[in-house]
């Protein structure tokens, strides 16, 4: 039995609201119970086994398909215990402003139906147990501060005036973040928000730039392995259905390492080589000396009706003056 995780309960959550456990509609979810990366579609890490509601907790277990690299990091930390959070995707059915079903420092209202969709392993969760994503009608709902949602507005107190976020932020804590991420980023602690973006743009760019470099790189180093590998077996040095070994054994010990093991092995030497090699098993005469079969050494008779059938006939007809059986 694997460690579970807690993928959603009833506790009020970083967007100021909360999800109804028993109005959460997971069917769809079990019959593809797919476990992604920090919520990216087409990043599958895995699924999620076992289900189970009980009370007002929605638990499971995460599997690692360990297919793509994302998988195969995300369960080593699992196993290490620094991955430990997760986010449900809920699909927004219905919510309620029932003053029952608001919770204290509540600022919008209650799900009480919604679909979930996905689980995503993520590094840091939106409150205590886990982090939540909510959409409607297939659209993310990116609930910032004081920001309004058709789907999820925030509620109204008595005279309709808008509660205070419980979860934002002042606007001297939001001019202290800003200095942090500009000295962060090698900007003055005066950098505007537009620097800022700036200079994460042309960051990301860098890191746009540097992937293709490796993707290249890759490729080059491959091109070569491959060349290393097809000049191997044109030596003889093995045959051609070992090429796919050698050339991931270069990708994993790289060029050098690589060259050294292929320079190492000696090149295969075939029988009809042997036949053709102007010594003879014997030492006594070159195949061009031979006029009859009688003349071959027994040693080389073998080899040569099997590696050369042409020239054991001509020799077996000067020494018999018939032509040679059929064999």
């Amino acid at each position: 039995m694997g460690k579970r995780i807690r993928i959603s309960n009833e506790r009020l959550n970083c967007f100021g609201t909360w999800v109804k456990t028993d109005g959460v509609d997971y069917e769809q979810f079990q019959k593809n119970p797919v476990m992604l990366w920090m919520h990216w579609r087409g990043i599958i890490i895995g699924c999620i086994k076992d289900l189970k509601v009980e009370g007002t907790d929605i638990t499971g277990e995460p599997y690692f398909d360990e297919v793509r690299d994302e998988s195969k990091l995300a369960k080593q930390q699992w196993d290490k215990g620094t991955l430990k959070m997760c986010s449900p995707y809920f699909e927004i059915i219905e919510t309620s402003e029932d003053p029952a079903l608001l919770q204290p420092g509540q600022t919008r209202p209650t799900v009480t139906k919604c679909k979930l969709m996905e689980v995503s392993m993520v590094d840091m969760g939106g409150n205590d147990d886990n982090i939540v994503m909510l959409s409607y009608q297939g659209n993310e709902l990116k609930l910032a501060a004081c920001e309004d949602s058709a789907a999820l507005p925030l509620l109204k107190m008595n005279g309709g005036a808008i509660p205070q976020n419980n979860n934002s932020k002042t606007e001297e804590t939001m001019n202290v973040d800003f200095k942090a991420i500009a000295l962060k980023l090698g900007l003055p602690e005066t950098a505007t928000e537009a620097d800022i973006l700036g200079k994460v743009g042309i960051l990301l760019g860098f890191q746009t730039a540097n992937v293709e470099l490796r993707k290249q790189l890759d490729e080059i180093k491959l091109a070569g392995v491959t060349q290393m590998v097809d000049e191997a077996i044109r030596a003889g040095k093995f045959n051609a259905d070992k090429k796919e070994h050698f050339i991931s054994l270069g990708k994993t010990m790289g060029v050098d390492a690589l060259k050294l093991t292929l320079d190492s092995m000696a090149t295969v030497t075939k029988p009809l080589q042997l036949l053709n090699s102007g010594g003879g098993v014997a030492g006594t005469m070159t195949t061009g000396q031979w006029n009859k079969l009688s003349e071959v050494p027994e040693a080389q008779l073998k080899l040569m009706r099997e590696n050369d059938p042409d020239k054991y006939r001509a020799l077996y007809k000067a020494e018999y003056g018939i032509d040679c059986p059929k064999f």
